[in-house]
Protein backbone atom coordinates (compact mmCIF):
# COMPACT_ATOMS: atom_id res chain seq x y z
CA UNK A 1 0.00 0.00 0.00
CA UNK A 2 0.88 3.75 -0.54
CA UNK A 3 0.40 6.68 1.55
CA UNK A 4 -1.71 7.76 -1.59
CA UNK A 5 -5.84 7.62 -1.73
CA UNK A 6 -5.49 7.36 -5.25
CA UNK A 7 -2.63 4.86 -6.22
CA UNK A 8 -4.01 2.69 -3.80
CA UNK A 9 -7.14 1.82 -5.52
CA UNK A 10 -5.09 1.27 -8.71
CA UNK A 11 -2.93 -1.27 -7.00
CA UNK A 12 -5.16 -3.25 -5.34
CA UNK A 13 -7.43 -2.76 -8.42
CA UNK A 14 -10.04 -2.02 -5.09
CA UNK A 15 -13.30 -0.89 -7.17
CA UNK A 16 -11.88 -0.08 -10.31
CA UNK A 17 -13.87 -0.62 -13.07
CA UNK A 18 -12.06 0.79 -15.74
CA UNK A 19 -8.59 0.32 -17.25
CA UNK A 20 -5.86 1.06 -19.94
CA UNK A 21 -2.43 1.79 -20.36
CA UNK A 22 -2.28 5.02 -18.95
CA UNK A 23 -5.29 5.10 -16.73
CA UNK A 24 -7.98 3.86 -14.47
CA UNK A 25 -11.56 4.59 -13.20
CA UNK A 26 -13.04 3.90 -10.08
CA UNK A 27 -16.01 5.54 -8.21
CA UNK A 28 -15.45 8.88 -6.14
CA UNK A 29 -15.17 8.00 -2.68
CA UNK A 30 -17.08 11.26 -1.43
CA UNK A 31 -19.23 11.48 -4.54
CA UNK A 32 -21.63 14.68 -5.54
CA UNK A 33 -24.30 12.69 -7.58
CA UNK A 34 -24.96 8.69 -7.91
CA UNK A 35 -22.08 7.69 -10.56
CA UNK A 36 -19.40 10.11 -9.68
CA UNK A 37 -16.14 8.65 -10.87
CA UNK A 38 -12.67 9.56 -11.06
CA UNK A 39 -10.33 8.87 -13.86
CA UNK A 40 -6.95 8.86 -12.46
CA UNK A 41 -2.99 8.38 -14.55
CA UNK A 42 -2.04 5.67 -13.60
CA UNK A 43 1.80 6.52 -12.95
CA UNK A 44 1.55 9.51 -9.84
CA UNK A 45 1.81 12.94 -10.79
CA UNK A 46 0.29 15.51 -8.40
CA UNK A 47 -0.37 17.89 -11.77
CA UNK A 48 -2.47 16.72 -14.35
CA UNK A 49 0.13 18.99 -16.63
CA UNK A 50 3.08 16.72 -15.66
CA UNK A 51 1.96 14.07 -17.33
CA UNK A 52 3.39 12.97 -20.83
CA UNK A 53 1.66 13.54 -24.02
CA UNK A 54 0.84 10.14 -24.24
CA UNK A 55 -0.16 9.36 -21.20
CA UNK A 56 -2.57 12.86 -21.71
CA UNK A 57 -4.14 11.18 -24.26
CA UNK A 58 -4.86 7.94 -22.58
CA UNK A 59 -6.12 9.58 -19.42
CA UNK A 60 -8.67 11.67 -21.75
CA UNK A 61 -9.32 8.99 -23.99
CA UNK A 62 -10.70 6.87 -20.83
CA UNK A 63 -12.38 10.07 -19.85
CA UNK A 64 -14.32 10.07 -22.79
CA UNK A 65 -15.04 6.36 -22.54
CA UNK A 66 -16.42 6.69 -18.97
CA UNK A 67 -18.45 9.75 -19.98
CA UNK A 68 -20.25 8.06 -22.30
CA UNK A 69 -21.12 5.41 -20.23
CA UNK A 70 -22.23 7.36 -17.41
CA UNK A 71 -24.09 9.09 -19.93
CA UNK A 72 -26.03 6.71 -21.42
CA UNK A 73 -27.80 5.52 -17.29
CA UNK A 74 -31.27 6.18 -17.11
CA UNK A 75 -32.22 9.36 -15.97
CA UNK A 76 -28.54 11.10 -16.54
CA UNK A 77 -29.25 14.34 -18.76
CA UNK A 78 -25.58 15.98 -18.74
CA UNK A 79 -22.25 15.50 -17.32
CA UNK A 80 -19.73 17.59 -15.69
CA UNK A 81 -16.11 16.73 -16.36
CA UNK A 82 -13.42 18.63 -13.92
CA UNK A 83 -9.87 19.33 -13.67
CA UNK A 84 -8.56 20.67 -10.19
CA UNK A 85 -5.10 20.95 -11.37
CA UNK A 86 -3.07 23.06 -7.91
CA UNK A 87 -3.90 23.84 -4.54
CA UNK A 88 -5.33 27.48 -6.23
CA UNK A 89 -7.56 26.07 -8.12
CA UNK A 90 -8.95 23.38 -5.18
CA UNK A 91 -7.22 20.52 -5.69
CA UNK A 92 -6.87 18.35 -2.33
CA UNK A 93 -5.43 14.90 -3.48
CA UNK A 94 -1.64 15.10 -4.53
CA UNK A 95 -2.41 12.96 -7.53
CA UNK A 96 -3.86 13.98 -10.62
CA UNK A 97 -7.63 13.65 -11.16
CA UNK A 98 -10.53 13.88 -13.41
CA UNK A 99 -14.32 14.50 -12.09
CA UNK A 100 -17.07 12.61 -14.39
CA UNK A 101 -20.00 14.00 -12.65
CA UNK A 102 -23.30 12.30 -13.90
CA UNK A 103 -26.08 14.93 -13.94
CA UNK A 104 -29.80 14.66 -13.33
CA UNK A 105 -32.46 17.27 -14.38
CA UNK A 106 -33.70 18.71 -10.66
CA UNK A 107 -30.44 17.56 -8.93
CA UNK A 108 -29.81 21.50 -8.01
CA UNK A 109 -31.99 24.87 -8.15
CA UNK A 110 -30.49 26.26 -11.02
CA UNK A 111 -27.51 24.39 -13.07
CA UNK A 112 -26.53 27.31 -15.11
CA UNK A 113 -23.00 28.05 -15.73
CA UNK A 114 -21.85 24.88 -14.27
CA UNK A 115 -18.02 24.47 -13.46
CA UNK A 116 -17.87 28.44 -13.58
CA UNK A 117 -19.47 28.53 -9.90
CA UNK A 118 -15.21 27.85 -8.81
CA UNK A 119 -15.24 31.65 -8.59
CA UNK A 120 -19.06 32.40 -7.42
CA UNK A 121 -19.04 35.80 -8.16
CA UNK A 122 -18.04 34.98 -12.01
CA UNK A 123 -20.47 32.85 -12.63
CA UNK A 124 -23.65 34.44 -13.86
CA UNK A 125 -23.10 35.61 -16.82
CA UNK A 126 -26.32 35.77 -18.29
CA UNK A 127 -29.19 38.35 -17.98
CA UNK A 128 -31.56 38.23 -15.24
CA UNK A 129 -34.97 37.25 -16.02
Amino acid sequence: MSDCPVCDPIITQDDVYATTEFAAAFPDAFPVSEGHTLVVPKRHVARAEQLERAEWAGLFDLVREVTGELASLPGVEGINVGLNSGEAAGQTVGHAHVHVIPRRTGDVEDPRGGVRWVIPEKAPYWPEG
